[in-house]
């Protein structure tokens, strides 16, 4: 039910009755304490004006939007000398799947001239830039919804990478995406999945991805690989920590390497 309107001859002076309310009634008359109350609705609205239109702490609040923003591709991005180390000769044939794979497959192939590079784009590219579009038109990054097996034969790839793409599946897919990405994979599959904890903006990531991102916990993801038969894979995953532990870099999102399937 709507609720109806306070009414608007009520006095200062009645209980609990709002401070304008007496200043529409005709004999009311003006009191040092209602002009110190348009005083401070005054110093409120112009401070609420300054950090909401366009004043100029406006780029401060921007900023603090999205400080919390991240993207397990742009660790992968920052990991690929770091996975070379890892997995050596393993990453000759890399196949990437995510967004921005495009900018994935160039960091591959600039990495190592040896490197042969795909990608596999699981969300729409419309807004994709001239080199994207070449890439693509090249057979090197294909557009797939990878909730459906993946066009590729068994083993079609020494390594196969995923980042920012298993966050917004949901079990009853990630039950048959996973296993599948781990199927066209010869010497591992690397998982980059994100932290609980980190934000995104929910806007753009509806917009996109069609549903928010579910961060899982590591031993949430401990147990799903064991309900699929996905096992660790212990080699390279230590030569990774190693080679993590003593550069600089810290990844800001959970990486988790894990065999082949036979």
């Amino acid at each position: 039910m709507a609720r109806r309107q306070a009414g608007t001859t009520r006095r200062v002076g009645d209980g609990g009755s709002f401070p304008f309310a007496g200043a529409s009634h005709s004999k009311s008359r003006s009191s040092p304490l209602l002009s110190i109350c348009l005083l401070l609705l005054g110093a409120s609205l112009l401070i609420w004006y300054a950090y909401s239109g366009p004043g100029i702490f406006k780029s401060v609040k921007e900023v603090s939007k999205v400080s919390g923003d991240y993207s397990c591709t742009s660790e992968l991005q920052k990991a690929v000398s770091l996975l070379k180390k890892a997995y050596g000769d393993g990453m000759r044939k890399v196949l990437h799947v995510g967004p921005e794979s495009c900018s994935v497959v160039s960091s591959l192939l600039k990495e190592d001239e040896e490197t042969e590079a795909w990608g596999v784009e699981p969300y729409d590219i419309e807004d994709a830039d001239s080199h994207c579009k070449s890439l693509v038109s090249k057979g090197l990054v294909r557009v797939a919804d990878i909730k459906f097996p993946l066009p590729y034969r068994a083993k079609s790839f020494s390594l196969v990478i995923v980042s920012d793409a298993l966050d917004y599946l949901s079990p009853k897919y990630l039950n048959k995406t996973v296993p599948e990405l781990a199927r066209v994979a010869s010497d591992g599959l690397v998982l980059f999945a994100g932290l609980p904890g980190q934000q995104r903006a929910k806007v753009a990531e509806l917009s996109k991805f069609g549903r928010p991102a579910k961060m899982r916990s590591a031993s949430w993801w401990n147990r799903f690989f064991v309900q699929t038969s996905l096992e660790e894979n212990e080699g390279p995953s230590k030569k990774f920590e190693q080679a993590v532990s003593k550069g600089s870099y810290k990844p800001a999102c959970q990486v988790f390497h894990l065999k082949p399937l036979h």
